[in-house]
């Protein structure tokens, strides 16, 4: 028996990295899906075939109420709800581990190895930051907690110092398997994984949603040590290595230090620094026919979405608005910053969604270069991420890599007011002379320009 459940184990773990092949390309993404959830389905039943006498009614009572949980959500919830849906999970991956580390500690008469105590306080206590760090998360991300920073005077040093005590007690647990010693390890990473996000801002939010993905993943491979558990160590290991990988990347999307990001509280120079001007300043503004006729008689145009348009969930109008420019022989293409929206790939899941056609959207490295060529950036909800105070020294996203739409021959943007993004800077780009501000729902004016066209 016990060579049959490696087996499908490592079939599991297969697939499971094949699965994170899949979700690195739009056109495999569903498949990679599928055999994600494969590999899942013969983990879970290779896992309940190993166990000796297992009380099946608990087991798949908790399994069926999480899968009409789990259904209900994936088909009740809004795409700009997804971010805050997906910190949401992380907690629950931190939980999970918790309690593993807590039912292991308590499990009676069993005695750890030295490599057993480690593992488990590395779980248990990455577990734990996951879990309340995700809450917070989901608390901005929702609107909840608010998305400034909450900064006070000698925070670094304060998470230091708990820094310091939570590991004086891993090791006073280490050293004598004290439980108490391991509960107030515990209780100082959930404290921990509030200050740490609690400084961070909205606009570094995409980076926090990678960065607790990683940290789910490595809470998992911890307590698949503990647990012995082959399959949940190397599918732990996969997502927090993809993790922190892609938390990398969102760092030098945003210019922001992969270090500052460890310690919680980046972005908040660039929230102190930085702010809307009280100033009004002389802006071009016109109306959805204005830009049709302008986007009419160009021969290409190349659309910015940004979270504006995911809230007004306007992907199906964009579609709509790009077919009917195409019929006119207009050239359309979409622009895609890696940290636009509020986290990782958002705007090409809301694309992919309205069933854009993967070749006609582009990642930032391969479009900017196209700007200078177009007639018209059309910019949807977009704003920290075309911002060309990026490239301005002393500006608080100075360095921050951007669309270069206002390299294009006309911008038109659409946003409902001229209010600042979530790094609260002011845009020059829609004071320029070339720009044309459209207010209002994005949904909306896409449909007022397709009616005009």
């Amino acid at each position: 028996m016990a060579n049959w459940t490696a087996l499908a184990y490592l079939v599991s773990a297969v697939l499971f990295i094949l699965a994170l092949k899949g979700l690195s390309s739009p056109m495999a993404a569903r498949r990679g899906n599928l055999y994600g959830m494969i590999g899942m389905a013969i983990a879970i039943a290779a896992t309940l075939a190993a166990l000796h006498k297992p009380n099946l009614g608990m087991i798949g009572g908790g399994i069926v109420i999480g899968a009409v949980i789990g259904a209900t959500l994936a088909r009740r919830v809004q795409m700009t709800d997804m971010p805050q849906l997906v910190a949401a999970m992380h907690s629950l991956v931190g939980l999970v581990a918790v309690l593993i580390a807590v039912a292991a500690i308590y499990h009676a008469g069993e005695q750890h190895t030295t490599a057993q105590r480690v593992e488990l306080f590395i779980g248990a206590f990455i577990g734990a930051i996951t879990f309340t760090a995700s809450i917070v998360a989901y608390g901005k991300l929702s609107g909840r907690f608010g998305s400034k920073p909450l900064l006070f005077s000698a925070q670094h040093w304060l998470n230091l110092l708990l820094g310091i005590a939570m590991l004086g007690f891993g090791i006073a647990y280490f050293s004598t398997e004290s439980v108490a010693a391991f509960l107030m390890m515990l209780a100082i990473a959930l404290v921990l994984g509030i200050l740490l996000i609690t400084p961070i801002g909205g606009a570094d939010m995409p980076v926090v949603v990678s960065m607790l993905n990683s940290y789910s993943g490595w809470a998992a491979a911890g307590i698949g040590f503990t647990l012995n558990n082959s399959v949940l160590i190397i599918a732990g290991a996969c997502v927090g290595s993809s993790g922190a990988i892609l938390s990398y990347i969102m760092c030098k999307a945003m210019n922001r230090s992969i270090i500052n990001v460890l310690l919680g509280g980046f972005g908040a120079d660039a929230v102190a620094a930085g702010g809307a001007s009280s100033v009004q300043r002389p802006y071009r503004s016109g109306s959805a026919d204005d830009a049709a006729f302008i986007m009419g008689n160009a021969e290409s145009v190349v659309v910015v979405p940004g979270y504006g348009l995911a809230v007004a969930r306007a992907q199906h109008s964009v579609k709509e608005l790009a077919t009917t420019l195409q019929a006119k022989g207009v050239t359309v293409k979409y622009a895609i910053h890696p940290v636009a929206g509020r986290m990782p790939g958002h705007m090409n899941v809301l694309l992919a969604e309205a069933e854009i056609p993967y070749d006609q959207v582009f990642e930032m490295e391969e479009i900017n270069s196209e700007f200078s060529n177009t007639d018209v950036a059309l910019i949807l909800g977009a704003n920290d991420v075309v911002n060309p105070a990026a490239n301005v020294p002393g500006s608080p996203i100075y360095g921050m890599p951007i669309l270069e739409a206002g390299k294009a021959k006309t911008v038109i943007v659409v946003k409902r007011s001229m209010a600042p993004g979530y790094a609260g800077l002011d845009n020059d780009l829609f004071y320029m002379d070339k720009t044309m501000m459209v207010f209002g729902d994005a949904k909306k004016v896409v449909e007022d320009m397709i009616k005009a066209l």
